[in-house]
């Protein structure tokens, strides 16, 4: 006989499996493949596992749209590039939250007046940051691009100089407050948001916003957590009259000096040891692995092996 978690888990799976099928289905048809999930499950909210599956289904979709409008890209990263100069020290350190394929941080590190100490980067799809080591490559351009939960990010607090976004933070919508404070704690100077901002977009764009389950309500959020918002606006240059982008910078009043960003399990908080083919937590006995070159660091990557590293006698 099954057990009620049982049965719930396995009611999970089947409508796990039947949500993979059904919008890898309607990407193949040429439809959105979150509107489809949202009409499936009858929820107006982006559920994570439908944000996971659209993202690898797309992957290679922004490499290809940066070959196809070099001059727009360009423009787009330089006015980041501002944005994000104006808050990192000489030697500092900058990290990209949901940074796709890369397109937009390579674009970023081209067009700083100073290369960083160190360049981050993370996405929850596998795939788009696969395609994002090959763009940074053909950029000339580096940067540690790694799988990771926006929501539980593998670095300690404090530990990068400049954390950003651009339009990640926008499918969380109802989600802000975690969102932000996950953000804050590991920044060591300011984060810098570039994401939609419905309350200063026009009666369109809203309806757009609030049907895809965008993010609101961002600088209201961060003052209500004790921040101090030193930029506020849409910004000049944003590709979507209908997806407004506009900057919500947030300067951290204690920053602390420069230092190499520290690396945490996501699920116990324990340090993490790098080495080629994981990062393991000696503490916990918890190991994450790397798939071809790039950590799996979310919290169901986690692999029990407390033998890890051990030299182990017959």
């Amino acid at each position: 006989m099954f057990s009620l978690d049982q049965q719930a888990n396995d009611a999970a799976a089947a409508e796990l499996r039947a949500l993979l099928a059904g919008m890898r289905d309607a990407f193949a048809r040429g439809e959105n493949a979150m509107e489809y999930a949202r009409r499936v499950l009858g929820r107006n909210e982006n559920l994570s596992a439908a944000t996971l599956i659209a993202y690898d289904l797309q992957a290679g979709a922004y490499v290809r749209h940066a070959l196809s409008d070099p001059d727009g890209k360009r423009r787009w990263c330089s006015q980041l590039a501002g944005l994000v100069a104006a808050h990192l020290p000489s030697g500092g350190s900058v990290m990209e939250v949901g940074s796709g394929e890369a397109t937009t941080l390579a674009g970023l590190l081209e067009a700083l007046p100073q290369h960083p100490g160190a360049a981050l980067g993370f996405d929850i799809s596998w795939s788009r940051c696969a395609h994002g080591r090959g763009w940074l490559r053909h950029k000339a351009q580096h940067a540690e691009l790694f799988v990771a939960d926006l929501f539980h990010i593998p670095l300690a607090d404090a530990s990068v100089d400049v954390v950003y976004t651009s339009h990640s933070l926008e499918p969380n919508g109802g989600r802000e407050q975690a969102a932000l404070q996950e953000l804050l704690r590991v920044a060591r100077r300011a984060v810098v948001l570039v994401e939609p901002i419905y309350e200063l977009a026009g009666p369109d764009a809203r309806e757009r916003m609030a049907h895809h389950g965008y993010v609101r309500n961002l600088k209201v959020t961060a003052e209500a957590l004790g921040c101090a918002v030193a930029d506020y606006r849409l910004l000049d240059f944003y590709v979507n009259p209908l997806n407004p982008s506009g900057v919500v910078c947030i300067v951290k009043v204690d920053a602390c000096e420069p230092a190499p960003p520290a690396w945490r399990c996501p699920l116990t908080h324990a340090p993490l040891v790098r080495s080629e083919s994981a990062f393991s937590s000696p503490e916990t006995g918890l190991v994450y692995p790397v798939l071809d070159g790039i950590p799996l660091l979310c919290r169901d990557h986690a692999v029990l092996a407390s033998a890890y590293g051990q030299s182990i006698a017959p």
